[in-house]
């Protein structure tokens, strides 16, 4: 699965959607659903919490291990998945469209964000 050219990407392997009234969505690249294999649980941060980038804000098992998500940018959480947190395989079979994680409502955004060749470089060396 190639990544999508019009989002952005952390080296946490999160991606972030271009803001829309300051608002960004999130989610966790293919590269990392197939690292994670099946997910099984999915922790998001609360409507209303403050996130910082860089820093974690939520968890993700699988039945391999525990992996922690990280914020891609500071912001504030406006919305959660409900939909990943009642289905979390959604992760995994649809990471870039019904398997999105939270928006936020951006307030700083890092400059180490990565376009989608850059990404896919770092990935593949990882």
């Amino acid at each position: 699965m190639s990544n999508p050219q019009q989002l952005r990407y952390s080296k946490e392997h999160e991606w972030l959607s271009a803001a829309e009234d300051g608002v960004s969505t999130v989610g966790i690249t293919a590269h990392a659903a197939e690292a994670l294999g099946d997910v099984v649980f999915v922790q998001l941060p609360e409507v209303g919490d403050a996130v910082t980038a860089g820093e974690p804000c939520g968890e993700l098992e699988s039945t391999k291990s525990v992996s922690d998500l990280y914020a891609p940018v500071s912001g504030e959480i406006t919305e959660i998945n409900q939909d990943v947190v009642d289905d979390p395989a959604l992760v995994n079979s649809a990471p870039f469209e019904g398997g999105w994680l939270f928006k936020v409502k951006v307030s700083e955004e890092p400059d180490d964000l990565l376009s989608a060749e850059e990404y896919t470089a770092f990935a593949a060396g990882s």
